[in-house]
């Protein structure tokens, strides 16, 4: 029987070949993106009884109604993917605007917060499931010219390993960094560079198989998808 899966950032990048391939696998998923025709393409692709909703993680209005509404339809997930996320412009931090620091904080802090406030408390009362926030390589170290995006992944390092001491047992919460990966993402930092790198679909041949395989004994450690 196939797990209940929660995925953020599941219409571009990582996002939508995870669930594709989650979905190939015989997983249920239940994601999200801020893209209507991205949503709509994506649950056109996917089918019943997979659920693609427009929800930005940013806004916890949003995704209060969207976890009541989900949340009432089944079981309570196995696995929660916080994985949207955004980058700031490449720029030395003295000139990155107020507007682009704000955007990364909301959508990769605040987000994946404002996910688990809503989705966690029927996992915490089942005790049972995985929470896996995805970090980045610039989560444990650093580059010029992406000090918001390196702040943003050391925050969900950290909100993660705290969340990890909290969770009842036979629960776990991990920090993942997905690795070094060519998506539109990359390519704004590396530009055609990024082209020398796996992309999404390769990746998530490797990636979904060890998400998969993540549980309690893995509470509290940071770990790398092994690409």
């Amino acid at each position: 029987m196939g797990l209940r899966i929660l995925l953020t950032g599941a219409t571009r990048g990582l996002g939508r070949a995870m669930a594709a391939k989650l979905a190939e696998l015989g997983h249920t998923v239940v994601g999200c993106g801020r893209d209507s025709d991205a949503t709509a393409t994506l649950q056109k692709h996917l089918g019943s009884p997979h659920r693609i909703d427009v929800v930005d993680v940013a806004d916890d209005s949003q995704v209060a109604r969207w976890a009541k509404d989900v949340n009432a339809e089944a079981e309570p997930f196995d696995l929660l993917i916080n994985n949207a996320a955004v980058i700031n412009a490449n720029a030395p931090l003295w000139n990155v605007t107020r507007e682009d620091m704000q955007k990364v904080v909301d959508v990769n802090i605040v987000g994946p917060v404002n996910v688990i406030r809503h989705f966690l408390p029927p996992m915490v009362k089942r005790k049972q499931g995985v929470v896996v926030n995805f970090s980045s390589g610039w989560g444990r170290s650093t580059s010029p010219e992406v000090a918001p995006y390196c702040a943003s992944k050391y925050a969900v390092e950290g909100l993660t390993l705290a969340l990890a001491q909290e969770l009842p047992s036979g629960m776990a919460a991990v920090p993942l960094n997905p690795g070094i990966i060519d998506t539109e993402m990359l390519r704004s930092c590396f530009g055609a560079e990024a082209g020398n790198y796996v992309n999404p679909k390769e990746w998530a041949e490797v990636a979904v198989p060890y998400i998969l395989k993540l549980g309690v004994k893995h509470n509290g450690q940071s770990l790398s998808v092994p690409i």
